[in-house]
Order: structure tokens, then C-alpha cells, then sequence
């Protein structure tokens, strides 16, 4: 797999509404290694990619998956698993 999918993928899904930001999964397993980096949140394989995320709490958690689905599946071959790790409050909620 090259640099530029992991990039690209990553890219695509902070940018959707309601992705607060990449989660690493529970255990910190979720990430595509690159020279000297690391992309978390972002796992693709032949046969699926995975991607973990945070939402923002006003975000409709269906609806932001499939956003991330969408964006993801013409990126990729095979099916594109979300997985939300959670939910946090907008900045200014703080």
C-alpha cells in the first residue's frame, strides 16, 4: 500500500462534518505504518480497511458513518469498516 491512500483516506475523513478526529482504537491498534510515522485510525488491508474516529456528540452517529463510507469506498477495494471509539463535546462546550 502506498503512503498517499493512508494520507488521503485520512484526509477525507477529518474533513467530513461530525469527525471530531482519527481514534487509534482501544488498544492502539488501528494505524498504518509508514517511514518514521504513523497514520492512526486508518487500517487498509486487501481485503478491508478499517476506519476508527471520534464524533462530535451533536453528530448523527449513522449518518456520519455512512459519510465515511462513502468517502472512503472510492478510495479502496473491499468494504470499509467504521468504527466509532467516541463521542466527545465541541470546544466550545467546554
Amino acid at each position: 500500500m502506498s503512503s498517499e491512500i493512508a494520507d488521503t483516506i485520512a484526509a477525507a475523513v477529518t474533513g467530513i462534518p461530525g469527525v471530531a478526529s482519527l481514534h487509534a482504537g482501544m488498544f492502539g491498534e488501528v494505524g498504518t505504518y509508514l517511514p518514521g510515522r504513523r497514520v492512526v485510525g486508518v487500517r487498509v488491508t486487501k481485503s478491508s480497511t478499517d476506519i476508527h474516529v471520534c464524533i462530535f456528540a451533536d453528530a448523527a452517529v449513522r449518518d456520519t458513518a455512512l459519510r465515511i463510507r462513502q468517502a472512503v469506498s472510492g478510495l479502496v477495494t473491499g468494504p470499509v469498516n467504521v468504527t466509532v471509539e467516541d463521542v466527545v463535546g465541541r470546544a466550545h462546550d467546554a
